[in-house]
């Protein structure tokens, strides 16, 4: 988050699109987005550009610190039948061991995963992946939809399980895996509540 902060202050001081501010430090502008959605894993080579361009002594310091901060990425269903969201509402400060162990949090809509203890309103920590063993919690795409729910392989299938009976569990073959398509986005790591 404090890199972040850095690159747009850079940015409305000099007057300079994210573009050209990319273009600046001499990368694409994807990975400029990248790093203002809080991805600051930098190479060596692009660490010392980023130091020479914004004018910092220890970028690795400023870079650590940003690593604590995960975005958190709009909302998931705890149900089906939502569309996939993903813009950037907050960012959220974790420990070092948490920061290592995912990659954003999710705000949970819907009421699927109560038996998971998984409320509306939760932030789900998750770590991004394309597979998860069997029996985790895992953010699932299913077309256009995501949603969280319990993973379960089974022969050629791929079953989805609610934590809340009022909910079917939701069975994919391969031929549907593909066609729609189903991909596993990421596996939950843990839940937060926020009381208010």
């Amino acid at each position: 988050m404090i890199f972040r902060k850095l690159l747009v202050q850079y940015e409305i001081e000099h007057q300079l699109t994210h573009e050209e501010m990319a273009k600046k430090l001499g990368i694409s502008r994807a990975t400029y987005f990248r790093w203002l959605q809080g991805n600051t894993k930098l190479r060596t080579r692009t660490k010392q550009n980023v130091a020479q361009v914004l004018g910092i002594d220890d970028i690795d310091e400023i870079l650590e610190e940003s690593e604590m901060y995960k975005p958190v990425l709009g909302k998931t269903k705890a149900g089906y039948d939502f569309p996939a969201q993903e813009e950037i509402e907050d960012y959220i400060k974790v420990t070092k061991k948490d920061a290592s162990q995912g990659d954003y949090f999710l705000r949970v809509e819907g009421d699927s995963m109560e038996g998971a203890h998984i409320y509306a309103g939760d932030l789900v920590y998750v770590r991004q992946c394309d597979y998860v063993p069997s029996g985790s919690i895992a953010i699932v795409l299913i077309g256009e939809e995501a949603t969280i729910k319990r993973v379960h392989y089974k022969n050629d299938l791929l079953i989805l399980e609610a934590a809340n009976p009022k909910y079917k569990t939701r069975s994919f073959g391969p031929e549907e895996i593909e066609k729609l398509p189903v991909k596993i986005l990421g596996q939950v790591r843990f839940v937060r509540t926020d009381f208010v």
